[in-house]
């Protein structure tokens, strides 16, 4: 496909006229004032959000323009994409003078794991179930493989070598357990101490807020009538899912009568929607020019976050 030359957005001179515009270089600039982007994990936000519900494959100009757009230099996104394909989580495929790459199938898994988690609805329905394992009492309470795997499961420590995890949904992966520990699943009798404790939901709660603060400007510039053009949309899309997506993959997805009464995770999530939805239309028509396939599953997208009711 033929390359369209970037377009020159940063810190354009019609930004001051469009407060949605303003909004998305503010965005911009708190990502660089950060340190260096990961660029490598911008791409997996790509890819997760717009690349692999249109197949799973796109070329490396249209990952160019968009991170353009986004003030990361061409040089660090080809290091991004060598150090995923590196790491196996895309493959690279050359059309004549073309570069393309495409989701490989090991990181399918962990992408279909992590999407149910960001576009849920809300917190997960819950029957009161745990499972809760017990190490050996040889000695060999902590064993940092075995903790890697049960950390890696959902589970958490709950003290002296034990970990426990909650059960929302059918338990995945679990023939893999580590064999040297006593598993138990079912409903808990009593449970004396605030479950947050656990989790460390306070500090969570903080991330919550602090990206409230990050979207307003966004938020309020959009609710009033602003729009943004495709590309710009796109790279606000972006900018909005990567910084959701790098919370509520640290959240834990209590059930709602496990959270505290004044959590805030359910507020972000609808505002996220809310911007989400205002940006889907403009963001998709971007994708359609770059040549990408159509959505797969156009249905599925537009019930993202439980429904997308601003998309149009």
């Amino acid at each position: 496909m033929p390359i369209r030359p970037p377009a020159c957005h940063s810190k354009r001179m019609d930004a001051p006229a469009n407060p949605a515009v303003a909004a998305l270089d503010g965005l911009i600039d708190r990502l660089h004032a950060q340190g260096r982007p990961r660029v490598w994990s911008l791409v997996i936000t790509v890819f997760g959000d717009a690349i692999v519900p249109r197949g799973g494959r796109v070329a490396l100009s249209v990952l160019q323009e968009l991170t353009t757009r986004l003030r990361v230099e061409p040089g660090a996104l080809r290091t991004a994409m060598s150090r995923l394909a590196a790491d196996h989580w895309v493959t690279r495929e050359r059309e004549g003078r073309n570069s393309y790459y495409r989701l490989a199938e090991e990181g399918r898994h962990a992408f279909d794991l992590a999407t149910r988690r960001i576009y849920a609805a809300g917190p997960p329905a819950w029957q009161g179930g745990w499972t809760v394992t017990v190490p050996p009492a040889n000695g060999e309470g902590r064993n940092p493989q075995r903790d890697h795997w049960l950390h890696n499961n959902g589970f958490v420590r709950a003290g002296a070598g034990s970990w426990v995890r909650l059960e929302t949904a059918e338990p995945d992966g679990d023939q893999d357990l580590p064999d040297d520990l006593l598993v138990i699943r079912g409903n808990a009798l009593h449970i004396p101490f605030e479950t947050g404790k656990l989790w460390g939901l306070p500090a969570l709660a903080e991330a919550y807020r602090d990206f409230v603060q990050e979207l307003a400007p966004l938020a309020e510039a959009l609710a009033k009538g602003a729009r943004l053009d495709p590309l710009d949309a796109m790279a606000a899309r972006t900018l909005l899912n990567h910084g959701w997506r790098k919370i509520v993959l640290r959240d834990p997805g209590l059930p709602a009568a496990l959270l505290p009464h004044d959590w805030p995770g359910e507020e972000v999530r609808a505002l996220v929607r809310e911007i989400y939805g205002r940006l889907a239309g403009p963001s998709e028509s971007w994708l359609d020019g770059a040549d990408l396939p159509p959505l797969i599953e156009p249905e599925k997208f537009k019930a993202r976050f439980g429904g997308l009711s601003q998309m149009r």
